[in-house]
């Protein structure tokens, strides 16, 4: 598996992500009905459309420490994830992860573990010393993979672009 990184600069100023980049990854959003479903974040799980991703993107961009990884194999996007290096607020020490997304087609082929494991090992080797995320509490399969993976709850809260109730993990990087 490579991971490379979305240039946040390819959806500034209105610049379009290249349209077979584009086409992969709304084919990979679209993949995950059962999730789009249960976040909301596209008003039509059964019809996404490419400048409804890019626009999705370009929100996740806009947080100045944000990045968006690509995971391939073979030469195909198997997955994706977000990651924020500074929470808004400031009296959270920790990078939390926004988004792991899989193929729905790649599942279960271990692609979301090692991308997990990419991003821990890249704040890791930053110097931060955990990692948070969020689930939907409504999403116990997200929850079961996250907990196997060693993180732990921490809280629960709404989230704090939609108020939807979530339950925030971490874990330590040391």
């Amino acid at each position: 598996m490579i991971v490379e990184t979305l240039a946040p600069k390819a959806l500034e100023d209105g610049v379009a992500l290249p349209g077979p980049l584009l086409t992969e990854l709304t084919a990979l959003y679209a993949s995950d009905r059962a999730f789009q479903q249960l976040s909301g974040d596209f008003p039509d799980p059964d019809a996404i459309r490419p400048e409804q991703v890019a626009a999705a993107l370009a929100d996740e961009l806009a947080e100045p420490s944000a990045e968006v990884l690509l995971a391939r194999s073979e030469g195909r996007l198997v997955a994706v994830a977000v990651t924020l290096g500074h929470h808004p607020d400031p009296a959270d020490p920790d990078p939390w992860l926004g988004l792991l997304m899989v193929h729905a087609d790649e599942r279960r082929a271990g692609f979301g573990r090692r991308l997990a494991r990419h991003v821990e090992d890249a704040f890791r080797a930053g110097g931060r010393t955990g990692l948070k995320l969020a689930v939907l509490e409504n999403n116990p399969e997200a929850l079961a993979f996250w907990t196997a993976l060693g993180y732990e709850e921490t809280a629960r809260r709404p989230d704090l672009a939609h108020g939807r109730p979530c339950v925030v993990l971490r874990k330590s990087l040391g």
